[in-house]
């Protein structure tokens, strides 16, 4: 499994010229990520309120399934490239994690390269579609919303993904010809074992934090006195 480090991108220090438009790039995708955070608790608020006015008052919320169609397309495309920077997309190690040194970049140099090439078609021909969408006034069937927007960041957000891409081919390339040096803008590769064990600790650590504010919130009994014996 495929994990970023514990430490934050954007908190990191150093790592030079690449370390910087890493971090940079990373509040880009932070931004985006918590958009699309609060775009979904917003719709599910929409749902809320469409299900209460339905039942209630019987006046649904016009064009809402126009609205979450529309949405769609901005819950999940805005996260794909914050995603991609933690290794949180699914990728098949069955080999890669057997792999170290020369030949563990070289094999992610090649899964790069591969995603580069398609992200690249995929943007390309999303930004065409989406020009066309405007041009053509392309809108939803029931509100006739205009669809260009949802279209839009598809490549909007598949551009970020594109970049963020080139910055890992940046940084697996330096490691791949500099095995030693610091590992800057990669996504560590553990196996399931690992996984589990770091997941277990930092349940662990998490248990017992909570029993220390516990312990710290409550008052101190006051020192018992004794009065004199007879």
């Amino acid at each position: 499994m495929a994990h970023a480090k514990s430490v934050d991108p954007t908190e990191a220090t150093g790592g030079g010229a690449l370390g910087a438009v890493d971090r940079a790039l990373h509040w880009v995708e932070k931004g985006l990520a918590l958009a699309s955070g609060l775009g979904i608790f917003g719709l599910m608020m929409v749902g809320v309120v469409q299900i209460l006015s339905r039942k209630l008052l019987n006046l649904p919320i016009f064009g809402y399934i126009d609205m979450v169609e529309i949405a769609m397309a901005f819950l999940v495309f805005l996260g794909l490239s914050y995603t991609e920077r933690l290794g949180g997309h699914i990728r098949m190690e069955l080999i890669v994690t057997k792999l170290r040194g020369r030949a563990l970049w070289l094999f992610e140099i090649i899964g790069v390269v591969c995603g580069l090439i398609i992200v690249g078609v995929l943007t390309v021909f999303s930004w065409q579609h989406a020009m066309r969408a405007y041009d053509s006034g392309d809108s939803t069937i029931d509100a006739q919303f205009q669809l260009w927007p949802s279209k839009m960041v598809v490549s909007i957000s598949l551009g970020l993904l594109f970049l963020r891409l080139l910055v890992s081919l940046w940084a697996y390339v330096r490691l791949l010809i500099r095995p030693g040096a610091p590992q800057v803008a990669v996504i560590e590769v553990v196996d399931a074992e690992e996984q589990a064990r770091r997941e277990a600790q930092s349940a662990l650590q998490a248990t017992l934090g909570e029993h220390a504010e516990l312990a710290g919130a409550r008052p101190s009994e006051p020192p018992r006195t004794t009065g004199p014996q007879s």
